[in-house]
C-alpha cells in the first residue's frame, strides 16, 4: 500500500498532484477552488480608495468552458481519491458554484447539502447597482450515495446550544488578528475564517481522518484540522502560500485527545431498557426516581415497562407523562438507588450492556 504524505505540503497543479494519490486514500475534501470572477476593470470606493478585490493570477480563465474543463478536471480527481464512504465540500460564489454543482451531479456525486454562509460583515457594492453580495454556498455531496458517510449531528448539536445546526451559518469574514497580511496589505484575497472550517471538519470528519484540501492557500483547513486532530494534506501552486502555510500550521498546538472524541449515537448498538432486566442489572419490582426526585418514583415490571400512581408505560412515555411535555429521553430522565444509597443514571448501564456488546463483537472468529 501506497504511503500517504499526511501532514504535509504538496507544490504544484491540484490535478497533477492529485494524480499521484493513490485511489481511495481519503476520508474528506474540503475545496475552494478558484471562483472564476472575471473581474476586467478596478474597483474604486466612493472616496476614490482602490478595493482589493479578487484579481489574481489564478481566478483568471479564458471562457467559462475552459474553467468548466479544469473543474471537471480536478473534481474526477477528487472522486478518485475519496475513499467509498469518504465526502467533499466545495465552496463558491454565484460566479461559479452552479456550475460547480452541475458537474458534481455529471460526475455522479450525490449531493447532500447546500450551506449557505452568511457573512456579518461582507463588502458593500460600492456603486450601488446590485444587492450587497453576502453569502458564498457551500455543496457538501457524497461519493456513493449507498455509503453510510460521516455526520457528527450530537457534536453540532452541542456547539449550537442543543439545537439542531442549519444550513445558514452566520460567520464573519475574515478579520483583525486572523487576516494574514503583508506590507502590501492582504496575503491571499480570499482566506476563510477558521470558524467556518471548524464547523465543517466537526460536522464530517472523525479523529485521525484525513483530510484533503486541493486549493490550499495560506493553510486555514489544515490549520483547523491539526488543532482538532485530524490528518490533512495540502495542494498548493504558490511558494508564498506554501511557506505562510506551514509557518501558520507549525505554531498550532492540537487540542488534548481526549476533547477531540466523538461518539455517534446513531452507529451504537441500540440497547432497549428490558435489556437491563435481562442482564440482571435491575430487577423487576425495583423503583426508578424521576429526575433524582424521592418523591416520584416508578416501579420496573417484568416485561420492560414501568408504573407510577396508575399509570404505565416505557421509560420515555411516562416521563413524557410525569414531566406533562412533548418529548422526553427516559435514559436521561431515570436514577436508579444502588446498594449503597448512590443514585446513578440508567444510562450508566446502557453503556455498561454497550460495552459487553462491542467486547462479544471482537471476541467472535474471523475479527
Amino acid at each position: 500500500m501506497e504511503t500517504l504524505p499526511v501532514n504535509s505540503i504538496l507544490q504544484g497543479d491540484c490535478r497533477e498532484v492529485l494524480n499521484t494519490l493513490p485511489d481511495n486514500s481519503v476520508d474528506l475534501i474540503f475545496a475552494d477552488p478558484p471562483y472564476n470572477l472575471q473581474l476586467r476593470k478596478r474597483l474604486y470606493r466612493p472616496d476614490l480608495s482602490k478595493v482589493s478585490a479578487v484579481n489574481d493570477a489564478w481566478d483568471k480563465f479564458s471562457s467559462p468552458e475552459d474553467y468548466d474543463r479544469f473543474t471537471r478536471e480536478w473534481l474526477t480527481e477528487c472522486k478518485r481519491v475519496l475513499k467509498p464512504a469518504g465526502t467533499i465540500w466545495v465552496i463558491g460564489t454565484y460566479h461559479n458554484i452552479f456550475r460547480v454543482g452541475s458537474i458534481l451531479q455529471d460526475l455522479n456525486f450525490w449531493i447532500l447539502n447546500d450551506i449557505v454562509w452568511l457573512k456579518t460583515n461582507p463588502m458593500p457594492n460600492f456603486r450601488g447597482v446590485r444587492f450587497t453580495n453576502a453569502h458564498e454556498t457551500m455543496i457538501w455531496a457524497q461519493k456513493n450515495q449507498a455509503k453510510q458517510y460521516t455526520f457528527n449531528h450530537h457534536s453540532l448539536k452541542s456547539l449550537n446550544d442543543d439545537l439542531q445546526m442549519r444550513s445558514d451559518w452566520l460567520i464573519p469574514l475574515t478579520k483583525g488578528r486572523e487576516r494574514i497580511k503583508n506590507q502590501d496589505g492582504k496575503v491571499h484575497s480570499t482566506q476563510k475564517p477558521e470558524a467556518l472550517l471548524y464547523r465543517v471538519i466537526m460536522a464530517s470528519s472523525k479523529p485521525g481522518d484525513i483530510i484533503l484540501d486541493p486549493f490550499f492557500g495560506t493553510g486555514t483547513s489544515g490549520a483547523v484540522a491539526k488543532k482538532l486532530n485530524r490528518k490533512w494534506i495540502g495542494i498548493e501552486k504558490d511558494e508564498n502560500y506554501i511557506k505562510i502555510a506551514q509557518e501558520r500550521i507549525d505554531s498550532i498546538t492540537p487540542a488534548p485527545e481526549e476533547t477531540t472524541v466523538i461518539i455517534n449515537h446513531r452507529r451504537e448498538p441500540r440497547i432497549p431498557f428490558g435489556s437491563l432486566l435481562e442482564c440482571g442489572l435491575l430487577q423487576p419490582g425495583q423503583k426508578l426516581l424521576l429526575n433524582q426526585d424521592d418523591s416520584i418514583s416508578a416501579t420496573i415490571q417484568s416485561d420492560g415497562k414501568i408504573s407510577c400512581a396508575g399509570q404505565q408505560g416505557s421509560i420515555h412515555s411516562l416521563a413524557r407523562k410525569l414531566l406533562n411535555v412533548i418529548s422526553a429521553n427516559g435514559w436521561d430522565c431515570w436514577w436508579y438507588v444502588s446498594a449503597d444509597g448512590e443514585k446513578i443514571s440508567i444510562d450508566e448501564l446502557r453503556k455498561t450492556v454497550r460495552a459487553q456488546f462491542h467486547t462479544n463483537q471482537q471476541d467472535q472468529p474471523g475479527r
